[in-house]
């Protein structure tokens, strides 16, 4: 016989992945902002004008901004098509 997931389980698994995900997005969250910070570090050491170094910061943080939005949408994703799937076996 074939082993057939009760539907605490199967909420209980959805639960964890559901966490897993959460951690993954803050990871990839922090992971950002240092690499902005690093980034900055550097533009500072490097561009000595005041106004280039602004433009290139605020350039990188829009690249940045999009990157974590992408990322985030595309676990909203995984999320809510793992969420469906699990629905229809239920």
């Amino acid at each position: 016989m074939g082993k057939t997931k009760t539907p605490e389980k199967a909420e209980s698994r959805w639960a964890e992945l559901s966490d897993e995900v959460l951690e993954s997005v803050e990871v990839s969250r922090k992971q950002a902002i240092d690499a902005v910070r690093k980034f900055v570090d550097q533009v500072s050491a490097d561009l000595p004008d005041e106004a280039r170094r602004k433009n290139v910061i605020d350039a990188a943080l829009d690249l940045t901004e999009e990157l974590v939005t992408g990322r985030i949408e595309f676990f909203r994703n995984v999320v809510r098509s793992t969420g469906q799937a699990v629905g229809k076996k239920s």
